[in-house]
């Protein structure tokens, strides 16, 4: 069969791009600013919240995310004055499901005090963990954030392991969110210890949402599966991160639930290894 002059350059065009694409991913990281999801202090944050600001930019993190610490009670312009003053900028914050149901327009005023672009819902309790209740927040995510973007802003979902794992009627409650979550509206941060404990693949799941994930949590797991700082686990993050062009990813939060106090090595040292893999 002879191959026209339009289906020889669009193969070639394709060819060009894979070859392409080894540098440009390996370079998305190198042009990203290193963040943090500020739950990995929120013990520090609850008590200082300026001062932990203060040693996180002083650590050399460009990005915060706001998450636990009492932070939705705080003076929101305050906060937003100290980080202008540090250099610091809030991409996005976690707004918790019940809360941004019970006071929609008080949580869009919040994320844009904050100089936020984007909301995401952190978590999903157990009373949505099951068919009908997620399909129904599922369907919630999709009008909020048709909502959101009237209003200027994006939306995202934060991933557990549960939505991987649980599978009501066979279906993961994973894939019922990308089956019925608009891919226009709806984005999706990548947990990538979460994503690991669960069993997944996250080069797999990064394939499957090309262009959809907001940001990634980096976090480490150790061979025993507890969470510890980047660069001390088992997580093969250089590999995943070759495929960060593809995942359209724009942020990197590094984040430890159970980070261990005095907090500041923990991080210092994530921040650290994080930057190596941008050398």
């Amino acid at each position: 069969m002879m191959i026209g002059r339009r289906q020889w350059m669009a193969g070639g065009a394709a060819l060009a791009a894979t070859l392409a694409a080894g540098p440009l991913m390996a370079k998305s990281l190198k042009s990203k600013p290193i963040g943090i999801q500020l739950y990995t202090v929120r013990e520090l944050f609850a008590k200082d919240p300026m001062g932990t600001l203060e040693q996180v930019a002083a650590i050399g993190y460009r990005e915060v995310e706001y998450g636990g610490g009492g932070y939705d009670k705080m003076d929101h312009a305050a906060l937003r004055k100290t980080m202008e003053r540090l250099g610091l900028t809030s991409p996005s914050i976690h707004v918790g499901y019940e809360a941004l149901a019970s006071d929609f327009d008080g949580a869009v005023a919040m994320t844009k005090a904050l100089g936020a672009d984007t909301l995401i819902v952190p978590y999903m309790g157990d009373a949505h963990r099951n068919a009908e209740g997620w399909k129904a927040a599922v369907a919630d995510f999709n009008r909020y954030a048709e909502r959101l973007k009237k209003a200027g802003l994006g939306f995202a979902y934060h991933n557990h392991d549960f939505e991987f794992t649980m599978k009501p009627g066979g279906v993961s409650l994973f894939d019922t969110l990308i089956a019925d979550a608009d891919p226009a509206l709806v984005q999706i941060e990548l947990d990538l210890f979460w994503a690991v404990a669960a069993g997944e693949d996250p080069k797999a799941i990064i394939r499957r949402l090309a262009g959809r994930i907001y940001a990634y949590h980096v976090k480490d797991r150790t061979a025993e599966g507890k969470m510890t700082s980047v660069g001390k686990g088992v997580i093969d993050f250089a590999d995943i991160f070759t495929l960060n062009a593809v995942a359209g990813v724009k942020h990197f939060y590094v984040e430890n639930d159970q980070s261990p106090a005095p907090y500041l090595p923990d991080i210092t040292a994530s921040f650290s290894a994080l930057s190596r893999l941008r050398a």
